[in-house]
């Protein structure tokens, strides 16, 4: 893999200050290349440029934006393969999930939005013989675009199709730790032919090129996707700005399990919630909630499943479970495990690295699927973010106690609730503390939807219309009956 160059202007350029970070593949351990260690000179750089954009890209027709959007696409998905096997080396992921989830839906996200600018916004009241409002939605300008690592071009184009389609500009930065299809996605905007200056790609540290975003002055709008931790300094040095602010942030999230449930698809579910991406997404169930009368033939299934899950070099087409993202990650998931352990809780599979590794990934950043429990909710292993193939399975007796069991933490991002009684699954999806509560399945997306989280979990909503209203401001025009023509 080559150097990786900040997209500023329509340019691939290199950071100012001269700086680089070293870019290593989870798999094996070893570098693959450079990116750049971009600061607030970077993030000026790109600011003007997308400053000296905005006028033109704002005033277009939302037919334009469309069609660049749709170009755009139409780039990504010719490379679709070549962007799968960068998400491969780059996050550690199966190849296979880049090919068939998280590079389809980049062109999926770019292309809702292409069609999102189409629509007019505007909406009228008469407010009975005394006068018309017109409420418009203008765009806010140069917004700040901060995405994560663990579905990393997935995840930005969340961000960029939106916020491009509203007729904003922006500079974007990806993780510093996967940001290979970001780069990528950089160069394809130029073949695209999309005006210099519309999409600013800056990579770098939070500390460095983030905090420059957040901070900077001209850009009103901060959307991230990341740790709650950060984004509660996000947060704080956004808020004395008064700059909008969109938080998705972390989960720990409940997968209720209750004894009228259709079992056999629940577990398959189940485990699928429990290690996809290795456990690194915000969305999977961590935390397998199961009535006690299935107690035993849970844990079974799922030991039995983790078990047998493929774990091996991400680039082969049947691996199931790939690497951690760093070594420091893997390390501190680990330390997870060794806690919940000294906790009191009983690892009934995995908890450490595999054995055995193909040769190439002898010095890769792996897990094995661990399957704990014995342990309370009032546990920090219940309490806090793993973000790794880490899952507890505690039981509980009645439809309340699963409720406050649920709740019983400072997150709520999402929950699955499996049972087959309607009157049950309203009432569950009512009384959990969550943006999102999936019936009887898991992670089926709908592109028109909210999405975020309550308490520890985010601030505002993503997707649809509410990404849209995110990246513009309203104004209402009322003009009294009889003073126009």
């Amino acid at each position: 893999m080559d150097d990786l160059r900040n997209t500023i202007n329509g340019c691939q350029v290199d950071p100012i200050n001269g700086r680089w970070l070293d870019n290593i593949e989870p798999a094996t351990g070893e570098l693959l290349g450079r990116l750049p260690d971009s600061d607030g000179d970077d993030v000026q750089l790109a600011f003007e440029a997308a400053s000296a954009a905005f006028e033109g890209w704002s005033s277009s027709d939302g037919t334009v934006r469309s069609g660049y959007l749709h170009r755009l696409a139409d780039a990504v998905e010719a490379h679709l393969e070549e962007l799968a096997r960068l998400e491969s080396i780059d996050n550690g992921k199966p190849i296979a999930l880049a090919r068939s989830v998280d590079i389809p839906r980049a062109v999926a996200n770019l292309r809702f939005f292409a069609e999102a600018a189409l629509a007019d916004r505007t909406e009228e009241f008469i407010t009975g013989e005394r006068a018309r409002n017109l409420v418009h939605r203008d765009p806010v300008g140069v917004v700040g675009l901060i995405s994560p690592w663990n579905l990393p071009l997935y995840l930005l184009t969340w961000k960029i199709g939106p916020a491009l389609a509203a007729g904003n500009t922006a500079v974007a930065k990806p993780s510093e730790l996967t940001p290979a299809t970001a780069a990528r996605l950089g160069e394809l905007s130029v073949e695209a032919g999309l005006p210099p200056g519309v999409l600013n790609i800056v990579h770098g540290h939070g500390a460095g090129a983030g905090e420059a975003i957040v901070g900077h002055p001209g850009i009103p709008a901060i959307s991230f996707t990341g740790g709650t931790v950060t984004g509660s300094r996000i947060a704080a040095q956004a808020g004395p700005c008064f700059k909008k602010l969109s938080l998705e942030l972390g989960g720990k999230n409940p997968n209720i399990i209750f004894d009228d449930a259709d079992l056999e698809a629940a577990l398959v579910t189940s485990l699928r919630s429990s290690f996809a991406n290795q456990g690194q997404i915000c969305l999977c169930g961590s935390r397998i909630l199961v009535h006690t009368s299935i107690q035993e033939r849970v844990v079974d299934a799922i030991v039995e499943g983790a078990r047998g899950l493929r774990v091996g070099d991400p680039l082969e087409d049947k691996t199931q479970q790939g690497a951690l993202v760093s070594s420091d990650h893997r390390d501190k998931v680990h330390a997870c495990v060794q806690r919940a352990k000294d906790e009191g809780g009983h690892v009934q599979c995995g908890g450490q690295p595999p054995a055995a590794l193909p040769d190439r990934c002898a010095g890769g950043f792996f897990y094995e699927p661990t399957v704990i429990t014995g342990l309370s909710m009032e546990t920090k292993t219940n309490q806090e973010e793993i973000f790794g193939p880490v899952v507890t399975i505690t039981p509980f007796d009645t439809e309340e106690e699963a409720i406050a069991m649920a709740n019983a933490t400072d997150y709520g991002l999402s929950a699955t609730v499996w049972t087959t009684s309607e009157d049950r699954a309203r009432r569950m999806s009512s009384a959990i503390d969550a943006g999102t509560v999936w019936v009887n399945c898991w992670l089926l997306r709908d592109l028109r939807v909210p999405f975020g989280g309550v308490k520890h979990s985010g601030v505002g909503r993503e997707g649809g219309e509410e990404a849209m209203h995110f990246f513009t401001e309203a104004k209402t025009v009322c003009t009294a009956k009889g003073t126009t023509t």
